[in-house]
């Protein structure tokens, strides 16, 4: 339980709050949050004040380390040692939170305030079936058991899941992610809270599966009378859901202000830096400068493919099962690309179409059902990892801390990488001047490192045995929009200066869109269109690929978003 000073306490009056956050339905007062004690102790957040009112989604943005998930954590009296509250006031519905006792806070967690977190299978438990689970959340509010399954199924039906009596028996392993989430918000809005919290509920998902999150949490806020305080550093989300918006950094408010007003006329550098390092599907398809177009595929002129993929297809059904042989399962269906050097083909799709198995069929961490694949005009197809002809491709993880030996420093871990090499490779000291890291950070752990710092030290590994193919699978989809646009900007000096070819996985379409020369847009394990950037952008064919665009979330506000939305719609009637 969060614990307030008495100095602090005695200081919390009615006359500290103006005059609007009377008719706040959550009003949080000049928090400041402490961890630790004495001279190392860290101040998380310092004066944060935003209120919610009754209808309203008030959007908490900011990147990572700026308070934004401890400032919720208070108003749910969650915070772990050895965090504490230190000052300022939390009211709910008028009544005064902090200090508040353990058996106090049964009633009205859970109950008057709901959470939704980022990752639905840490909150979800493994071995009880859905329905039970959100069945539960009524239960520990005193509702029978007989009538707490009952309810359960109606608000899975509510939530989108189809067959939801059915459905209800199922595991959490058996749902995808985006059923997932749609679970925990049934459990969040089982005993109809006033005020629900949404901690970056949609960072992990796929742009269609978002934009149904996002549609359901529109309408669950009429329905249900919710206000909501929704957590997230992506500001497409927050054109598209938000009324407020209260920008935070290092522990403080920065900003708050309208939605509208805030992507239209931003006051505060900070926030003007935010919004500018968004990368934006509806403008042109961002260029080096002075990078020339990649060159044609066919013709005299140019370069032959460094990777070239040809009928490819990945069975991960396991083979045989017993004394019967399974029917094959196919993740990758056919696929066939090329990529030049120097050059990114960006390959979309949806979580399960077959992206990730495509990538490591191709590294050789996955075993090739048929097809082929070459690199440098060397068939690599059944050669075992490791193998000479093997190491011009190298993969850059999506979590760079899972991908490092957390007991390694970063010169061991680059040192074991350029032993590798064919040929003369790059120092240490080299490959973190090339991803713009100090070299007296080598002797540090990963643990020491940013999130943003980490993928760099995973990219200089990746460099280490002098690659001419990255493999990079959703290298930025854990970043924050800034540190996102920095690690794009360095894999693009990269392409350009070391001639590497790039395959660029992502869901996130802006950033594709950004990076890349040409597009491979994935579906059930096969390409389903594949084109150079700006034509499959402003002409795509494949009713998928509408389908995906459509979907993108747009950092527009007003008569802007109006127009970008109609030409979108245009799209689905071309």
């Amino acid at each position: 339980m969060s614990v307030i000073d008495d100095t602090a306490r005695t200081a919390m009056t009615d006359s500290q709050h103006p005059a609007n956050a009377s008719s706040a339905l959550l009003s949080v007062r000049d928090l400041h949050v402490q961890f630790g004690q004495g001279p190392a102790a860290v101040q998380a957040v310092r004066g944060v004040s935003v209120d919610v009112a009754a209808r309203q989604v008030v959007g908490l943005v900011g990147e990572s380390g700026s308070g934004k998930s401890v400032t919720a954590r208070s108003v749910m009296n969650l915070l772990r040692p050895p965090g504490r509250v230190t000052g300022g006031s939390i009211r709910f519905d008028g009544r005064e939170l902090l200090g508040l006792p353990e058996s106090d806070w049964r009633s009205i967690r859970g109950k008057r305030i709901a959470m939704i977190f980022q990752d639905p299978l840490s909150v979800l438990n493994p071995s009880m079936r859905i329905g039970a689970q959100v069945a539960e959340a009524l239960e520990a509010h005193g509702v029978d058991r007989a009538a707490a399954r009952t309810r359960a199924i109606e608000l899975l039906d509510r939530v989108g899941i189809p067959r939801a009596a059915q459905r209800a028996r199922a595991y959490p392993h058996e749902f995808s992610g985006g059923m997932r989430q749609r679970v925990v918000i049934a459990a969040a809005l089982a005993n109809a809270p006033q005020l629900l919290i949404a901690d970056e509920p949609t960072t992990a998902l796929d742009v269609t599966v978002q934009a149904q999150i996002l549609r359901l949490l529109r309408e669950l806020k009429d329905e249900f009378d919710l206000a909501t305080l929704f957590i997230t550093h992506d500001l497409g989300v927050v054109a598209e859901l938000c009324d407020e918006v209260t920008v935070m950094r290092r522990g403080v408010v920065v900003e708050a202000a309208s939605a509208g007003d805030l992507f239209t006329s931003p006051a505060e550098d900070y926030t003007r830096m935010l919004l500018d390092a968004v990368p934006r599907i509806d403008h042109a398809a961002a260029r080096t400068a002075g990078r020339p177009a990649a060159e044609p595929r066919d013709g005299g002129g140019g370069r032959a493919p460094i990777l070239r993929v040809t009928e490819l297809r990945v069975d991960v059904s396991g083979g045989r099962r017993l004394l019967r042989r399974t029917e094959p399962v196919y993740a990758v269906d056919g696929v066939s690309l090329e990529i030049r050097p120097g050059e990114t083909l960006g390959l979309v799709g949806e979580s399960g179409c077959g992206k990730s198995t495509l990538s490591r069929a191709i590294s050789g961490l996955m075993r090739v059902t048929s097809g082929r694949v070459e690199v440098a005009g060397a068939d690599v197809t059944n050669l075992p990892v490791g193998h000479p002809d093997r190491r011009g491709v190298q993969f850059v993880f999506q979590d760079a801390y899972a991908a490092l030996n957390p007991l390694r420093t970063v010169r061991q871990s680059l040192e074991e990488a350029r032993a590798c090499a064919v040929g003369d490779a790059p120092d240490a000291d080299e490959l973190m001047r090339l991803v713009g890291l100090d070299d007296d950070m080598l002797d540090r752990r990963p643990a020491a490192f940013s999130g943003g710092q980490r993928q760099r030290v995973g990219i200089a590994r990746a460099l280490a045995s002098r690659p001419s193919i990255l493999l990079c699978d959703e290298p930025v989809s854990a970043l924050d929009v800034s540190v996102q646009a920095q690690v794009i900007a360095l894999l693009e000096r990269l392409r350009d200066e070391l001639g590497l070819a790039l395959l660029f996985i992502a869901h996130d379409l802006a950033v594709v869109k950004h990076l890349s020369d040409r597009v491979a847009v994935m579906r059930t394990g096969c390409l389903v269109e594949t084109g150079p950037v700006e034509e499959i952008y402003e002409r795509p064919t494949h009713p998928y690929t509408v389908q995906l665009l459509q979907a993108s979330p747009l950092p527009e506000v007003g008569e802007a978003r109006e127009r970008i939305l109609a030409a979108r719609r245009a799209w689905s009637d071309s």
